[in-house]
């Protein structure tokens, strides 16, 4: 009645899948790193380490798979393209920029979030 899906098909959705996949956890840990400072300055302490560790996790992970996410493994059985953001719904700058904008942030959080908590405990 319906014609088989194509081969090609079929990989397109199993990319569009994986795309939404890492989407959603790159904004997750995103949200994580800006979340850091934000709940450190409202004296939310171990909300704060709890997300740091979240992101420290992601970072392990990254560290033993070459610095590249596992899902870019994923996406590229379905896909030729290789452009910076084949694997994930971002622009093509953030993408290609990522680990250089997000890597400072979560340093930065991490020492204010490290800062706020040492000042909190000495008062």
């Amino acid at each position: 009645m319906f014609p088989a899906p194509r081969h090609s098909d079929a990989n397109h959705l199993r990319l569009v899948a994986v795309k939404l996949i890492h989407t959603l956890a790159w904004a997750f840990f995103a949200g994580c790193i800006f979340g850091m400072p934000i709940a450190s300055w409202a004296g939310q302490h171990g909300l704060a380490g709890i997300l740091a560790i979240l992101v420290l996790v992601e970072v392990i992970i990254l560290a033993l798979n070459g610095w590249t996410c596992p899902l870019t493994a994923v996406a590229a059985r379905y896909t030729e393209d290789r452009e910076s953001n084949f694997d994930i719904y971002l622009p093509v700058w953030l993408a290609r920029y990522n680990k250089h904008l997000f890597g400072p942030l979560y340093v930065v959080a991490l020492i204010y979030a490290g800062v706020s908590w040492a000042t909190s405990v000495s008062s």
